[in-house]
């Protein structure tokens, strides 16, 4: 089940964290309202403009405790969903957590799974790369269903083969249902590899794999479809732990996340800085609501393909701009940093944020050569030693009756007077500190030290430790 932060029982009560397809119905879910207007800010007022990629009636309030009126304030009127601005009276941070979500006009394909190597989407129909980039961006036909045309189930066809082979066919063929194995169903875009996910069946593929593989003599086809059921069993296994259907890998929403994480920050002079994301969305709500429009006024078939493929490219960019070739760049023609680029790579949620975390009683300085210490001695600077020994300090200052309160011993060890100096003295002599030197190759690169304590910032080390820890000055 998809996992909630809000509730205590499913904070503490799990055994693993599956990551798995998002159907449209658990974005849906997730959402708090549908962003239609690409604006950010009213210029004039600076608040979010209704229906916008800030908006406070879908992400919450700016201000904790109001609503976007004016007519309620203050925690009395908590939870209440106001009936003139249809804000609810809550606490600004909620703008952390809530989500958006647009609609989009044609089904858009995740950039994921068909531009990664090997290609996901790919593997399942069993068509190469170019041949599925062909179809996604409005270039060439797919047939879906052949009917009774003599052709094979996707084959890819031009526009003048398409509107030859329509011209060909009975009036009754556009009668038939869509399920019908005798209709001829030819589509392009997102809409085209949808109805041909939808259509696997990923049990009868899995078999029909089985047996092509014991009974195949090519090695390259053996092992073409060795890499296709292994895609095909991980839908397969899912549906033990979290269902995956083929067809979720095509959006007909995609989530807006929540403002705070994509910030919209005032400088001097009125003028604004803003996360890349939100150009993205922007470029992304502008082209949908283009086609919206176009399709309403039954523009021609030209218009709307060209249309669809500049969404299909839009929907790219803000998923991961740098898998692009044409990259959506700024002013200053740097490449902007998508939703990809925000969780990966060093400087990504995981590694920056996650993993990468500032610990207490830790500290970080370049080190310098003491051939005054000895070879189990390092030099500590003063200042890095009292945080590092803060909490001994605070327990020594209270036990001597120096001080009553941890928040006044927190006091007196910011001054740095002569009992703490004293203090720390006497804590350092029974407490070795660990040295670790990036990058951390073999079990030397962390080492035990006996600190002593010198002046300036600089942590000092025996020449002789130098050779294990690869330093060099």
């Amino acid at each position: 089940m998809p996992f909630s932060h809000s509730d205590p029982a499913a904070r503490k009560n799990f055994s693993k964290i599956t990551i798995s397809l998002a159907s449209p119905d658990m974005i849906l879910g997730r959402s708090h309202g549908e962003v239609t207007k690409p604006e950010t800010i009213n210029y004039r007022s600076f608040r979010p403009e209704k229906d916008g990629l800030f908006c406070e009636k879908i992400f919450g309030p700016v201000r904790d405790w109001e609503c976007h009126c004016g007519k309620y304030k203050r925690i009395r009127y908590k939870g209440i969903v106001c009936d003139r601005c249809g804000v609810e009276v809550t606490q600004k941070s909620v703008r952390r957590e809530r989500m958006g979500h647009i609609t989009l006009a044609v089904p858009v394909v995740h950039i994921w799974y068909f531009r990664s190597m090997p290609s996901k989407i790919g593997t399942i129909l069993g068509v190469s790369a170019k041949e599925l980039e062909k179809i996604i961006y409005y270039e060439s036909y797919a047939v879906v269903n052949p009917g009774t045309t003599g052709l094979q189930k996707l084959d890819l066809i031009s526009e003048d083969q398409y509107l030859e082979i329509l011209a060909s066919l009975p009036e009754s063929n556009f009668e038939l249902e869509d399920d019908d194995p005798k209709k001829f169903i030819a589509k392009m875009g997102g809409e085209a590899v949808k109805d041909l996910l939808r259509r696997v069946k990923i049990e009868e593929l899995a078999a029909q794999l089985r047996v092509q593989i014991k009974t195949e003599t090519s090695v390259q086809k053996k092992a073409d479809a060795l890499k296709r059921l292994r895609v095909v069993e991980a839908f397969r296994k899912s549906e033990e732990t979290a269902p995956n259907r083929p067809e979720w890998m095509v959006l007909d929403v995609i989530p807006v996340i929540p403002p705070e994480l994509r910030p919209l920050v005032p400088l001097e002079g009125g003028r604004f800085a803003t996360s890349d994301l939100n150009d993205l969305y922007r470029r992304v709500i502008i082209r949908n609501n283009r086609l919206k429009r176009l399709i309403e006024i039954k523009a021609p078939e030209v218009i709307l393909r060209n249309e669809k493929r500049m969404l299909q490219e839009a929907v790219d960019s803000l998923f991961d701009n740098s898998r692009r070739i044409n990259a959506v760049r700024s002013d200053n023609n740097r490449a902007l940093k998508s939703l990809s680029d925000m969780l990966k790579g060093k400087q990504g949620r995981f590694r920056q944020n996650l993993l990468g975390k500032r610990v207490d009683y830790s500290g970080r300085s370049v080190i310098v050569v003491g051939p005054e210490l000895k070879l189990h001695e390092c030099g500590l600077p003063k200042d890095m030693a009292v945080e590092l020994f803060k909490p001994h300090i605070i327990r020594k200052l209270i036990e001597r009756g120096l001080v009553k309160t941890v928040k006044s011993a927190k006091k007196m060890v910011d001054k740095k007077g002569a009992e703490v100096w004293d203090i720390l003295d006497h804590i350092i002599d029974g407490h070795p500190v660990l040295l670790n030197r990036a990058p951390t190759l073999h079990r030397l690169g962390i080492q035990a030290f006996q600190p002593v304590l010198v002046e300036g910032k600089a942590i000092r080390i025996h020449p002789m430790v130098c050779t294990a820890f690869n330093a060099d000055f």
